[in-house]
Formats: C-alpha cells, sequence, structure tokens
C-alpha cells in the first residue's frame, strides 16, 4: 500500500516505487506482473518486537526532504529514529534502512530498536529511513523518473557515496555520529537489500554490517556477479545475515531463492562472518519482520569487537598471509609510475608530472634517483644493469646507469611503458597510436604489432616465450608468442578481466609475473591476480582510492609486491616470489585446467 508524508508519496518496500504527491503508485516489475506461488506464511510476532514496559520509547522524526547531487534532479524523504539513550556527547552508531519510513516501521524496527537497546544487546543506535529517488515529473501529462532500480541495484560506490557525501554529515550537523564503520549497519529488503550489501562491499571502510531481505542479487544491473566477486576477491572486514524464500521471484532476471543460495555458498567459501534463514515464503517481508531482533542481535553481538575479515579456505592461487596488508612506503607525489627492480632488489619509481625518478632501498628509504626526467612513465632494468625508461617528455627511451647519468637509446618514441629481456631485446608500448615496437640497446626499433585500443602495460613469461600486453580500454589482456627473430606471433585476446559497474573499460595498467607464471595486472577494480591460462583467480584490493597504475615484485627475496597507486607507493608481502625479465628464463610448472 502507498504511504503519504509531507511531500512525496512513499510505498513500503515489496518492490513498489515513490512517486510524488497526487500521483498514482505503480508497481515494480517483479511483483503483480509475475506470478508467485500462493502459500500461505504465518509467523508469530517477536517479543523484543512489541512495546514492553519499563522500556524507554526512542523518536521518529520525519520526514525531512533531499535533493541530491550525487544523484542529479531526484527529491526524496528521509526519517530519523532518536533513542531515548543517545547522548549528545557520545558518538552514536546508526542503522541505516533503504526505502524509508514505510520499511522501518513495516519491521518494526522503532520497537525492536528500542528493546534491544535496553537490553544492551545492541549500542545506543540512531535509525536512518531512506527513501529512492525521484525526479519529479516537468508537467501533469508527464510521468515522474523514480530511481529506485537506479539507485539500489546498481553495483559500484555511488550509494554508498550518497550516504557518505550527503545523507549522513546532514544528519551529523544535528546529531553526533560516529565514523568508526564498525558502527554502522545497514539494511533493505529486495531491491534496498542489494543495495545495503553493496555499499558495504565497496566501503567496508564506512559500513561493516549487512542486514538483506529477499536480496535482488539477480541479473537486473549486474547484482549476479556477486558469488564469482565474492569467492575472487579479497576478503573484507564485513558481517552479513541473510534471508530468503524457496517461493521467492523466479522471472526473466533470474531466480531470487537461487541467487541468495549462491551468495550464501560464496560467502561462506570466502570465510566472511555470514549468517542466514531460510524460508518457504515469496518476495515479501514476513519472515524478515519475525526474525529481525535476532538478526540484529547477531549482527550486533560482540559489539564493540571489530569486525575483521575472515579466512577463506586455500585457494588454488593462495598468495596471501594472514595479517599481512598495504603498506604506505612513500607519498607526497602527483602521480606514481613505472616501478622496477634491480639486482639487489631495491625498486625505482616515478612521479610523471614532476618528471622525477625514486628509488626505494631495502630499508625502505626513499631518494631521489634521477631529478629532471620529463613525462618520465615505464621503468625496466635490463641485463647491462641500466635502467632503462620511457621518456615521454621529450619522446625517447633513454636509459640510466647507476649514477644517474642520462643516455639515449631510441629517439622519436612516442611511449607508456616497456620491457627488456635477458638477451637485451626490448618492447614498449604506445598508447597514443595503438601501436607495439620492438627495440635493441643501440637503438634500433621496429613495429611488431598494431590495433590495440589501448596497448598499455607490458611483460613477459618467466619462460621469455610470451609477451603480454594489457588494454586499458578493453576487458582482455593480448597475448603473443615471442618468435626467434624477436617478431611478434600468434595475437590473442587471452586474459580475461573483470569490470567495475560503472567503466565499460577495465582500467588494465601495468603488470608482472610470478615463479609459478602468474599474472599481476594493475586494474580499475584493483590488482587481478590470473593462472597461465588467462583466467583471474584472485582480487587484491587497492590500497586507497586512486589510479592503480602498475606492479613489481621488490626486496632481496622478491616476495614483496609495490604497486604505484595514484600519489603514493605501497608494499606488501605474499606467498609467491617475482621473476625479473632481464634474467635468465625460468619455465614455469605446467598450468592446472
Amino acid at each position: 500500500m502507498c504511504l503519504r508524508f509531507g511531500k512525496l508519496q512513499l510505498v513500503n518496500s515489496v518492490g513498489y516505487s515513490c512517486v510524488l504527491a497526487g500521483v498514482v503508485c505503480v508497481l515494480a516489475a517483479g511483483q503483480v506482473a509475475f506470478a508467485q506461488k500462493k502459500i500461505e506464511e504465518k509467523y508469530e510476532i517477536h517479543p523484543d518486537s512489541l512495546p514492553q514496559q519499563g522500556v524507554p520509547k526512542g523518536e521518529v522524526k520525519g520526514p525531512f526532504e533531499w535533493k541530491s547531487k550525487i544523484y542529479p534532479g531526484t527529491v526524496r524523504n528521509y526519517w530519523l529514529y532518536i533513542p531515548a539513550q543517545y547522548d549528545p556527547g557520545k558518538p552514536a552508531c546508526q542503522m541505516i534502512v533503504q526505502d524509508g519510513w514505510g520499511r522501518a516501521r513495516g519491521w518494526k524496527l522503532p520497537t525492536v530498536m528500542d528493546n534491544l537497546i535496553h537490553k544492551k544487546q545492541m549500542p545506543v543506535t540512531i535509525g536512518i529511513f531512506i527513501s529512492p529517488g525521484v525526479v519529479p515529473a516537468p508537467n501533469e501529462n508527464a510521468v515522474a523518473r523514480y530511481n529506485r532500480s537506479f539507485e539500489y541495484d546498481a553495483l559500484g560506490d555511488r550509494y554508498a557515496r550518497f550516504l557518505l557525501e550527503e545523507i549522513l554529515p546532514a544528519v551529523g550537523k544535528e546529531y553526533n555520529l560516529s565514523s568508526d564503520p564498525n558502527d554502522r549497519a545497514i539494511a533493505g529488503s529486495s531491491s534496498g537489500a542489494i543495495c545495503a550489501f553493496t555499499a558495504a562491499w565497496e566501503r567496508p571502510d564506512a559500513f561493516r554490517r549487512v542486514f538483506s531481505s529477499v536480496g535482488t542479487f539477480v541479473g537486473l544491473r549486474g547484482g549476479n556477479e556477486y558469488p564469482v566477486l565474492i569467492r575472487k576477491t579479497e576478503n573484507k572486514p564485513l558481517r552479513i545475515f541473510l534471508q530468503d524464500g524457496s517461493n521467492d521471484l523466479n522471472i526473466y532476471a533470474g531466480s531470487w531463492w537461487n541467487a541468495n543460495l549462491s551468495m550464501l555458498s560464496a560467502l561462506e567459501y570466502a570465510g566472511y562472518d555470514v549468517n542466514h534463514v531460510w524460508g518457504k515464503g515469496g518476495h515479501n517481508a514476513k519472515q524478515s519482520t519475525a526474525i529481525m531482533p535476532d538478526a540484529l542481535r547477531w549482527l550486533w553481538r560482540d559489539y564493540p569487537e571489530p569486525i575483521k575479515p575472515g579466512v577463506p579456505p586455500k585457494r588454488r592461487t593462495d598468495i596471501i598471509i594472514p595479517g599481512e596488508g598495504w603498506k604506505l612506503v612513500s607519498q607526497g607525489h602527483r602521480f606514481t609510475e613505472g616501478p622496477a627492480v634491480n639486482s639487489k632488489g631495491e625498486v625505482f619509481f616515478t612521479d610523471i608530472p614532476n618528471g622525477k625518478i625514486y628509488r626505494i632501498d631495502l630499508n625502505g628509504n626513499v631518494s631521489v634517483f634521477v631529478e629532471n626526467s620529463p613525462g618520465v612513465n615505464g621503468l625496466m632494468f635490463g641485463p647491462d644493469g641500466m635502467l632503462y625508461a620511457c621518456q615521454n617528455g621529450r619522446s625517447k627511451i633513454v636509459r640510466y646507469d647507476e649514477t644517474g647519468k642520462e643516455e639515449t637509446v631510441v629517439s622519436d618514441a612516442s611511449s607508456n611503458d616497456l620491457v627488456i629481456l635477458h638477451d637485451g631485446t626490448g618492447y614498449y608500448t604506445d598508447p597514443k597510436n595503438k601501436k607495439i615496437f620492438r627495440f635493441t640497446a643501440n637503438g634500433k626499433k621496429k613495429l611488431v604489432d598494431q590495433g590495440i585500443e589501448f596497448p598499455n602495460g607490458i611483460i613477459t613469461s618467466p619462460d621469455q616465450t610470451l609477451l603480454l600486453v594489457s588494454d586499458t580500454r578493453g576487458r582482455f589482456t593480448y597475448s603473443f608468442q615471442i618468435q626467434k627473430n624477436g617478431d611478434l606471433a600468434y595475437k590473442q585476446a587471452y586474459g580475461h578481466v573483470h569490470l567495475t559497474d560503472d567503466k565499460r573499460d577495465s582500467g588494465a595498467d601495468g603488470a608482472t609475473v610470478d615463479t609459478e607464471g602468474r599474472t599481476y595486472l594493475a586494474t580499475r577494480m584493483g590488482l587481478q591476480v590470473f593462472d597461465q591460462l588467462g583466467r583471474c583467480h584472485l582480487i587484491l584490493s587497492k590500497p586507497q582510492d586512486a589510479w592503480l597504475s602498475n606492479v613489481v615484485f621488490g626486496g632481496p627475496n622478491l616476495d614483496t609486491l609495490y604497486v604505484t597507486c595514484g600519489d603514493k607507493v605501497y608494499s606488501r608481502k605474499v606467498n609467491a616470489k617475482g621473476v625479473v625479465p632481464s634474467r635468465a628464463p625460468i619455465k614455469p610448472p605446467r598450468p592446472h585446467l
């Protein structure tokens, strides 16, 4: 049914849209338009969903109207639940609920929170109940634009940013809100549920407790990808409660029931702190209302102990060392790129806008190696011990000796990244002209491929028989076989790169390889690790929300990853050993099918 509050007319969260006052409520696809099995669901009212004597009652305030900039043109309402125990002198936890007051009231949340806060089974928590946005119709003969699916079903960080940059700051002007991610829960039903999960998945630094009822993890806007991504992506500090019924929707986008089973399977496989309640019901909030007090008790159990990433079972690609995360190595730059390792295991990197090359010694000390190398990008040491560089500011490939003295190798070379083999043969990418060149130490160059949309990172297999090239604007890496004369043959779109939801390209950039033949590729989504067959097994999260440009193994044992990410450089020890292309080829083990 429709619920009217203030200027906006909202509806309950069983899949309806919000509309402006005076406009008829419309049903979202997937409700009455598709037949469901009719079963009788009866659930007893939980005692903690009923008012109890002696329990202080919180206050529900609102509606408050909000006009978003992140979702331009949209108007929505939000409501606040302020517990009786709220103390302005102490930062309060938050519980964010999609679909506004209609969903929160349907779940009896104010009463449930009254009771659980009074019993100290959840902390003092402010409820923030937010409706989806609507772009009002421009005239009476037009219809509004209903943003619910766009906001809720979409992958990516847009909705999380909407909360963090708009709603929470607005509420924070009036109330003392904790910014600790451990102090935030986020919940929803149907599309609101996948929205809650997505916000936490994208920003675990902000949200860590998730309640999902009849979650829409199906193929509406890419949500069907989650079970795969959960299995492949490095664990995040999240706690998730799932609820669904076996008679949930089964329509063109998929089966909600099977999708939720897949989510549970993936979360359990990956070692997440996950709980669930399954029933036989349909796409409604009956069961979730009945279990809400117990679900919240579970989500907030052991508070204020911080939620930590779980430990997954042994993966085929098992390079993560528990407790070893990204560590800041260098900062204060403008844009870092081109990490390369010398014979000692020292790492060199560039700051392109400042035209500088830096050295990281084995003690982690950072110093300037070259002061003036305009537009310097990719780096690679050659078998001669010299540091070769793509000096794009002067359209040259140059090299430096141990003192930083510069020598031109190839003139008139528009370049981005390069690799040099043990015999001195080099290759570089020219994304501006969609070309790949081979070059020699005495300055000769030859065009060996053209046509990749944006050839960027370039590396060889450990045995130096295959050349891998990333395509920043595509979703595949390219593989070539290196011929005896240095030419390239058998070009193939080989590595399948995962994409972020908001971009059509992978952002694939620099790469490195290890002794097992695995490729580590810097992408928008993170550091994607591929087996020899071009399949992504693992995704390491980016160390910061910035462009992940390149990666190399460094350190005396070549067991530490160094990545250039935005204005910083980070390192991370892993259970793998890198390969240096300028050294003798290494035959990797036969790949597993």
